[in-house]
């Protein structure tokens, strides 16, 4: 059957509009004629049904591909939505990542929400609006400019009005979106440009449903998975007699080195899978690196080498001083304080569906989906938010476990939740990486030539296939991890904010792609960037010192983009940068600044840094950023995220390291992976918008964490006049760098 067809006779029959997900006929991509792009995500979901839905009654439904991981998306998105629509905000309500609802919008990753999911809701909701608009006026009998919107009615000057609902119940807009759209004025903002409440908090803070961890469903049964004790552990043997004995046990399933119990209570399980791990015997074989050595471990490691830039300008005729640095970064977690979780059940008819905190509903149903050997349409993925994410953490894992145990036990929902060890042991891991920069100053002190490396893992391994998930591996017929590829340019990955932004006359930037992974790694939040322009900026620190020059003023002296010039000059004049370094002993202060992949948003920080010189404990008393994001929509939304990615980027640098003796992961819990605690926040973030009214949307949730780490380090360097290279820069460094 067409679906084209049978959606459309659905609408007619419905008698309202219906706007769901829907495909682009296979004759769109025969045209000859080469058509324009469209806005954002509409590129891939082209019909404005795949966006909003009205129905007779005039309830307004919105929806995205994209998941809500607490950087208030969803928020953002309906105040897009009813902007657009002529709605308070309250009226429309939004659907995120569903596979059965929504378009396919692949990750949501990459700070791309709002650029993508955000651009195409605002151009389809301006669409829809202006052919409800054209309706109405054709119903009335009068020109449309004629009439005015109130609420979500069309109103003509006599009087007469039309509802949104009473509009849409005659129209099926299965239509395709054009390339332009009549957007609202800035000037004219209701909705958008207000610091409204998030929508997602409300539960957060009451101990509501706010998580797939809070996910409780009836006749729910609850699984624990027994992991091996090291990569590449093989079960030799096992008799899981006394564990089916237990009170509550349902099942105990095994599939070559895939081991979980389920029971009728969470606790049974947990008293299952602890039997049942002391039960099973593993033959290990793993060989990791040596942790105090691992920067040359990473270089000894074959490399594929990529130029990502080369620009050959004069050589200066007098040259001046030449720096060289190397600059480090280990293995991190992501450090979610909910472990991962997942609930799946499969119904009678064998459609198996899974309430998962993945960030790629769509890639996760075709990863489960080939691991169980099904067809996709059998499969469901439904994001439900986690108590923690920003990145490939152990989300989608935990979806296949649930998927697997589901199958196992059709009829009856199966939660997985993960233990605290397994998430640390488990999760794919931020890559570690290694920076070499040299750059030559002339004899004005301007950069004359720059030369940079990166070496690095790829820094993605998400599903898709079905070999980047746990179990599938693990299984008695496993399936073999894809081969590791690096991110292109311009985004990047492990090459990502390795261009400088800034202006140099002969550059060259190399990134060495290491595809062997000593430990299993992926996305963590902002891929290589944090890592890149905290070498870059540190080194650009390290120049201005040896050129004589104030760091503010020598970073301006060599860009020539005005956003870049305005951030950095916002983040100084509210830091009082003018005003000269800290009085107090022991206080210094940093300056950084990048464009996140250097096309999205910028950001620049500064901070104020007071070392104890007895013990090298760092605290940090005031920090300043200032970020340009384009046309904002929620600025209470985009202070959050920065406050978010500086806070997170403190932990980063300050403390944070994955663990690891020759073959397991050692850093299993809080005392033995150590992140930012409550009170060694600052005592002031203050977050800086740079409005730019009509801009395209720029994406900030990933801006804020490179220059944190580099405006830190520079600003522990200014207050010891130590230089310290290697992350995390711990108090035991710091106060070695110091000598006391």
């Amino acid at each position: 059957m067409s679906a084209g067809l049978s959606r459309r006779s659905v609408l007619q029959g419905a008698g309202g509009l219906v706007v769901s997900f829907a495909l682009a006929p296979a004759a769109l991509a025969q045209q000859a004629a080469p058509q324009p792009a469209l806005p954002g995500s509409l590129e891939d979901a082209p019909f404005l049904d795949s966006w909003i839905r009205i129905d007779p009654k005039g309830a307004v439904t919105v929806f995205t591909g994209k998941a809500e991981l607490g950087q208030g998306i969803a928020t953002a998105l309906q105040q897009i939505a009813a902007e657009e629509l002529g709605l308070s905000f309250a009226t429309p309500t939004i659907v995120t990542a569903d596979t059965g609802r929504t378009p396919n919008e692949g990750y949501t990753a990459g700070s791309h929400s709002m650029q993508d999911s955000g651009t195409a809701i605002r151009n389809a909701a301006a669409q829809m609006r202006e052919i409800l608009l054209a309706e109405a006026a054709r119903q009335m009998g009068i020109p449309a400019d004629q009439l005015r919107l109130e609420a979500g009615t069309m109103v003509a000057p006599d009087g007469n009005r039309r509802s949104y609902g009473a509009l849409a119940a005659g129209l099926s807009l299965h239509v395709q979106a054009q390339p332009e759209s009549r957007l609202t004025d800035p000037a004219a903002f209701r909705v958008m440009g207000k610091p409204l409440p998030r929508i997602d908090i409300p539960a957060k803070v009451t101990g509501g449903e706010a998580y797939v961890q809070d996910l409780r469903l009836p006749g729910m049964l609850h699984g624990r998975i027994v992991r091996p004790p090291s990569t590449g552990a093989r079960l030799t043997a096992l008799d899981s007699s006394a564990v089916e004995a237990l009170p509550g046990v349902v099942k105990v399933v095994r599939d070559g080195n895939f081991l979980a119990v389920v029971a009728e209570q969470e606790f049974q399980a947990v008293k299952a899978m602890r039997l049942l791990a002391a039960a099973a015997q593993w033959q290990e074989d793993a060989r990791l690196p040596d942790q105090s050595r691992l920067p040359e471990a990473l270089l000894a490691l074959p490399a594929k080498d990529f130029p990502i830039l080369e620009r050959y300008g004069a050589t200066p005729s007098t040259p001046g001083q030449t720096l060289e640095a190397r600059y480090t970064r280990p293995y991190l977690l992501h450090g979610s304080i909910g472990p991962s979780c997942a609930v799946a059940q499969q119904d009678r008819d064998g459609l198996l569906t899974v309430w998962t905190h993945t960030q790629g509903v769509f890639p996760d149903r075709k990863a489960i989906a080939e691991m169980l050997n099904r067809p996709i349409e059998q499969l469901r993925c439904i994001h439900v938010p986690g108590s923690g994410c920003y990145g490939h953490n152990g989300a989608d894992d935990a979806a296949a476990d649930a998927a697997l145990l589901a199958a196992a036990l059709p009829g009856r929902p199966v939660r997985v939740q993960w233990m605290r060890e397994q998430e640390h042991a488990w999760e794919p891991y931020g890559p570690a990486m290694v920076a070499e920069a040299r750059a030559t100053l002339d004899d004005t002190g301007r950069i004359a030539d720059w030369d940079y490396g990166v070496w690095s893992n790829t820094h993605s391994m998400r599903p898709g296939p079905a070999g980047s998930l746990l179990a599938a591996r693990h299984l008695a017929k496993p399936f073999p991890v894809p081969a590791p590829r690096p991110l292109p340019q311009p985004e990047g990955g492990g090459d990502r904010n390795a261009i400088p932004l800034y202006t140099l006359p002969s550059a060259r930037v190399v990134h060495h792609f290491l595809p062997d992974m000593p430990l299993r790694i992926s996305a963590l939040r902002s891929l290589g960037a944090q890592m890149n322009v905290f070498a870059i900026e540190s080194f650009m620190d390290e120049l201005a010192l040896a050129a004589g020059a104030d760091p503010v003023e020598f970073r301006l002296k060599h860009l020539d983009d005005p956003r870049a010039r305005d951030v950095i000059a916002a983040a100084a004049e509210a830091f009082g940068w003018s005003g000269g370094k800290p009085a107090a002993p022991g206080h210094g202060r940093g300056f950084a600044f990048a464009r996140y992949k250097n096309l999205a948003a910028y950001c620049a920080v500064a901070v104020e840094v007071a070392v104890e010189r007895e013990t090298g404990q760092v605290r940090v008393p005031r920090i300043v950023a200032a970020v340009d994001t384009g046309q904002v929509v929620n600025p209470d939304g985009v202070r959050n995220q920065i406050e978010g990615a500086v806070l997170q980027s403190m932990s980063w640098t300050l403390y944070e390291s994955v663990g690891f003796d020759r073959s397991r992961i050692t850093s299993v819990d809080w005392s033995t992976y150590p992140i930012l605690r409550f009170d060694a926040v600052p005592d002031s973030v203050e977050v800086r918008i740079v409005d730019r009214p009509g801009a395209p949307f720029l994406g900030c949730g990933e801006t804020g964490q490179g220059p944190a780490s580099a405006a830190l380090a520079n600003g522990i360097a200014d207050a010891t006049g130590r230089r310290l290279r290697d992350l995390p820069l711990t108090a035991t460094k710091v106060k070695a760098a110091i000598g006391v």
